[in-house]
């Protein structure tokens, strides 16, 4: 019984990651983008020395 619960998750496993991986393939192809936003950030900095 414990065992085939175990395969039955490890089936999942594979599976769900078959999903991921198509996903992260199509999706752009569907209008998904998945970049970050860029933004450019300007800080001050102050060094200590001479």
């Amino acid at each position: 019984m414990l065992g085939k619960l175990f395969k039955l998750l490890f089936i999942l496993a594979i599976i769900g990651f078959i999903a991921l991986v198509g996903f992260a393939y199509v999706g752009p192809e569907l209008g998904i983008d998945f970049a970050p936003t860029t933004q450019e950030i300007h800080l001050p900095v102050t060094l200590q020395g001479q």
